[in-house]
Parts: structure tokens; C-alpha cells; sequence
């Protein structure tokens, strides 16, 4: 098997989606992760808390996700000790896209979702294995049931959504994901962040956004 081979293997599974709102950002993902047909675990983290005021989702190979994941929060501190403040999605998007850049050779099987506030102001970025980055003004989605989630965001997206609004949305692609992409399944996560803070939703609060 190639390295193309391996990497489109690595790279289809699971649905992560990002929404940006009136009052914040809305991301949400499952939990399943796969090696090709074989569902290796149901409880697979996904949302990265980063501080308080800042996420990150991931899709893609688990190791190079949580390695990711670790590197952001160990920058974060680092940044918040010289600059006196938390990274924020920009500059959080910045990091990654250097580290990406710089392992074009050997790439990061992953696409990630930023989201989190800019002083005042919710962003949501993507980014590729690469490092292209887009700043997105309304939403999107990765992984394999993105097709699937995209379709109902698109139809259920609104102007100056609010994150209780998203929220509800988020739970239901996911849910619809989950019914039609093998590699996306299990659990619902969702997280919320808003001027207050991040809030990772319960599994009550999310059953009660799918009635």
C-alpha cells in the first residue's frame, strides 16, 4: 500500500462540523473511530478544549490528531506567558498552518476546524494535511459524512443564527451523518463558545436538541 493509499484510508472517516453564529461558534463530531471497516473504538475524542475561549476539531489519523492537539495547547501557554492573553483562532491557525507546512514531505493525515472568539468577534478556520487554510464565514464540515452534514447545513443554515439555534442544527446533521456514512457513529459531542466561556453540552442537553 501506498502512501496515498494509506492516507485516503486515514482521512475518510468520521463528521466534524463547524457553524459560526451571532453570539459565537457552535463545532460538533462523533466519537467513532475506524481502521478501514473495523470500528477500533466508540468513545474517540474528537473536540479539543484549547482554553476557554478557543476549539479544536479533528478528522483523520488519531495519532497525528492528538499530537496536534497537545503541540496547540503547550503553544497556547506558551503564547498567553509572552503575550499576557490565550491564542485566539488566528493565531492558533497561524501555528498549525507553519507546523503543517513544514511536514509537507511527510503530512499530518488530518483536517482540522479552529473556532473560538478574536476579542470580541467568533471565527471558524479549516484547515487541510497541508496547511491551506480557509476562513470560513458560515460553516463547514470534514471526514467522510461531510456530503451528507453539508446538505442539511446548507438548507438549515440561517442569517445571524444564534449558538442555541446552531446548536440544534449541529446534533441534527450529525445525527443524519450517522445514518448514512458507515465511519460515522456512536456519540454526539457538541461545544459551544460564546463571550462566557466554552461549554461542552451533556448528553441530555443533546438528546433534547434531536426531539
Amino acid at each position: 500500500m501506498d502512501y496515498r493509499e494509506i492516507a485516503e484510508k486515514a482521512m475518510k472517516g468520521t463528521t466534524t462540523i463547524g457553524i459560526i453564529c451571532s453570539d459565537g461558534v457552535v463545532m460538533g463530531a462523533d466519537s467513532r473511530a475506524t481502521m478501514d471497516t473495523f470500528i477500533a473504538s466508540s468513545e474517540a475524542i474528537k473536540i479539543y478544549k484549547i482554553n476557554e475561549k478557543l476549539g479544536l476539531t479533528v478528522a483523520g489519523d488519531v495519532g497525528s490528531a492528538e499530537y496536534l492537539a497537545k503541540l496547540l495547547k503547550a503553544q497556547n501557554d506558551a503564547y498567553k506567558m509572552d503575550e499576557g492573553a490565550p491564542l485566539n483562532p488566528t493565531s492558533a491557525t497561524s501555528i498549525l498552518h507553519i507546523i503543517l507546512q513544514d511536514n509537507k514531505m511527510f503530512p499530518f493525515l488530518v483536517q482540522l476546524l479552529v473556532g473560538g472568539f478574536n476579542r470580541d468577534v467568533p471565527e471558524l478556520y479549516s484547515l487541510d494535511p497541508l496547511g491551506g487554510y480557509i476562513k470560513e464565514s458560515k460553516f463547514t464540515s470534514t471526514g467522510s459524512g461531510s456530503l451528507t452534514a453539508l446538505g442539511f447545513l446548507e438548507d438549515a443554515y440561517k442569517k445571524d443564527i444564534t449558538t442555541q439555534e446552531a446548536s440544534k442544527v449541529v446534533a441534527k446533521a450529525l445525527k443524519i451523518a450517522m445514518k448514512r456514512d458507515s465511519a460515522t457513529g456512536d456519540k454526539i459531542n457538541i461545544v459551544i463558545i460564546t463571550k462566557n466561556g466554552y461549554k461542552e453540552l451533556s448528553s441530555e442537553e443533546i438528546e433534547k436538541l434531536l426531539k
